[in-house]
C-alpha cells in the first residue's frame, strides 16, 4: 500500500492563506545608508517570498528600466561632482516615474508583492536632510511627481558609519564619495523619517547576513500578521 502524504492540518492551511492574503499586492522597500546590505536583504526577502509561494517582483531604485538605468549612472557617475542637489533629486524622481510605468504598476495591479532596494525614503534621507533640501519639500515633489509616494511597509536597515564603511569594499561611487559627514547626516535622516512616520520600522544591520534577515522576517512577519 503505498504511503500517503500527510496532509498540512488546517491550522497551517489557514497561516499559509492568511500570508499570501497579507502579501498580495504590497509594496515593500528595505532601505537605509550606503554599507547597510539593503540589496543583498531584498534579494533574501524576496526569496524567501517566493518559497512562500507568493508572486513576488524585486527591483532597485534607481533602475531596472533602461531609461531608469541610463539616470543611475548619471547619478552614480564619480565625475559628476558638479551635480546640484536639486538636480538629484529631480532625477531620481524621475527614475522612479518610469520605474512606476514600466513595472511597478503593472506588477502590483496583477497582485504581485514589489520588493524594492530603496525609495522616496532615500531622497528624504540623502537629498532632504544631508543635502539640506527639507524632507518637506522632497515628499511635496513626489506628492506631484509619483503615483505612489509611500510604500505599505518600509524596513530601515541602520548601521553606524564605521560598519558601513568595512562593508564598502569597492570603487566608491558619486553618492558613496560624498564624506563621512555627509553619511552620518544620511543615518539621521532615515532615523528621524522613520520617527516621523507610520509603516516605518528600524531593523539593527550591524549583524552578518544571516543574522539581520532573521531580523528583517521578523519585522515582516509580525507586520503581515497584525
Amino acid at each position: 500500500m503505498a504511503e500517503s502524504r500527510r496532509q498540512p492540518d488546517r491550522k497551517s492551511r489557514l497561516h499559509k492563506t492568511d500570508l499570501e492574503y497579507k502579501f498580495v499586492g504590497k509594496f515593500i522597500v528595505l532601505d537605509g545608508p550606503d554599507g547597510c546590505g539593503k540589496s543583498t536583504q531584498a534579494r533574501l526577502f524576496a526569496e524567501w517570498l517566493d518559497r512562500q509561494g507568493i508572486a513576488t517582483l524585486q527591483l532597485r531604485d534607481p533602475g531596472d528600466t533602461v531609461i531608469g538605468e541610463q539616470i543611475r549612472g548619471i547619478l552614480l557617475r564619480p565625475e559628476h561632482v558638479v551635480m546640484d542637489t536639486r538636480t538629484e533629486l529631480l532625477l531620481y524622481m524621475a527614475a522612479r516615474a518610469q520605474l512606476w510605468a514600466e513595472k511597478m504598476g503593472p506588477a502590483l495591479a496583477d497582485g504581485k508583492c514589489v520588493v524594492l532596494d530603496r525609495w522616496l525614503s532615500s531622497t528624504c534621507a540623502y537629498q532632504g536632510y544631508a543635502g539640506e533640501f527639507g524632507m518637506d519639500k522632497v515628499i511635496r515633489i513626489a506628492e506631484d511627481c509619483l503615483e505612489r509616494v509611500w510604500p505599505d511597509l518600509t524596513i530601515i536597515l541602520d548601521v553606524n558609519l564605521e560598519t558601513a564603511s568595512r562593508r564598502l569594499k569597492r570603487e566608491l561611487d558619486r553618492m558613496e564619495q560624498k564624506g563621512d559627514g555627509y553619511h552620518e547626516k544620511v543615518r539621521q535622516g532615515f532615523l528621524e523619517l522613520a520617527r516621523l512616520r507610520e509603516g516605518f520600522f528600524v531593523v539593527d544591520a550591524s549583524g552578518d547576513i544571516e543574522t539581520v534577515h532573521k531580523r528583517v522576517l521578523d519585522v515582516i512577519v509580525q507586520w503581515g500578521s497584525a
